[in-house]
């Protein structure tokens, strides 16, 4: 038996390409502002390819580049203003920031409703209540390439390893509320493999090279491989892709599988904030109110 490729690389061109093609019958284009903090090459490379794919669907890119030595109050600032920028539809601050900043606290100075990573207490409230509101874009490019291969969800056994609030916990989230029974597990589960070995879906987020192997697998399953690992045989994910490869029934690649649906999720979540925007203007000049902050009609990441 050989597992099914899931092309992440061919189902984020097919949701860049969808996404550009509503900017494009926008009134207005979406602005999406990255601030970066420090010169640190990983996050560089990074938000290269998010300005670059952001310019690509026809959006407006309105980066942010601050010195490694500033102040947080100095990068509340720059949040605060982005906040108030009409121009600004979504905000993204790269992580890891350094040492001597409070990430988590510059998170929450985000407006929630132009927080496109889906990181603040306020979006992770509505996802956790099931709510509309912005999702963190791996979780949900994790349930767009699992849509893609019509794996279906619906009342299925899924594990994710790892608990993390950027990956695990909204990935459980997400898997809930499409009716799967979902298992969690992490550094501290007992025989991790007694686990894994009964799920029909197996989302590997825990950040270790190589931890899930075929022992792990029951024959048939679909297994989706957050992790990314620069090792010196090359890059690998947190599954052991040629072990794995030969039980599974889906396997993302590394590179190639999830990475893609992030950056692309990304666009669709500033795209979904810029209606979000567009729609309460329009409320504003109708009847001269506000516009709602909770309760707005936002499920980001689905295609």
């Amino acid at each position: 038996m050989s597992a099914t490729i899931i092309d992440g690389k061919a189902v984020a061109q097919t949701l860049r390409h969808r996404v550009a093609q509503e900017v494009a019958a926008l009134d207005r284009r979406p602005g999406l502002a990255t601030i970066l903090v420090g010169e640190d090459p990983a996050s560089a490379i990074y938000v290269s390819n998010k300005r670059k794919l952001c310019v690509e669907a026809g959006m407006r890119d309105r980066h942010r580049l601050l010195s490694a030595q500033v102040s947080q109050a100095e990068v509340e600032d720059v949040i605060d203003e982005l906040n108030l920028d009409p121009e600004v539809d979504g905000i993204l601050l790269q992580l890891p920031l350094p040492k001597h900043l409070d990430a988590p606290s510059l998170i929450e100075r985000i407006d929630p409703d132009k927080d496109v990573d889906g990181l603040t207490e306020t979006n992770a409230g509505r996802l956790a209540l099931g709510r509309p509101g912005l999702r963190p874009c791996t979780p949900s490019g994790v349930i767009q390439l699992l849509d893609s291969a019509a794996v279906h969800l619906e009342g299925a056994h899924a594990v994710v390893v790892g608990r993390s609030d950027l990956v695990g916990r909204p990935q459980a989230q997400l898997l809930l509320a499409r009716d799967a029974t979902v298992t969690v597990c992490h550094r501290h589960t007992r025989d991790l493999a007694s686990h894994t070995r009964d799920a029909d879906i197996v989302v590997a987020a825990a950040g270790v090279p190589k931890l899930i192997g075929a022992e792990h697998i029951k024959p048939g399953a679909t297994v989706i491989d957050v992790g990314i690992h620069r090792t010196e045989g090359g890059l690998c994910g947190d599954v052991d892709f040629d072990a794995v490869a030969g039980i599974a029934g889906h396997i993302t690649p590394v590179p190639g599988g999830v990475g893609p649906m992030t950056i692309a999720t990304l666009l669709r979540n500033t795209l979904t904030a810029a209606n979000l925007h567009n729609s309460s203007h329009r409320e504003t000049r109708t009847n001269g109110s506000g516009p709602a902050r909770d309760g707005v009609a936002v499920t980001a990441g689905q295609p």
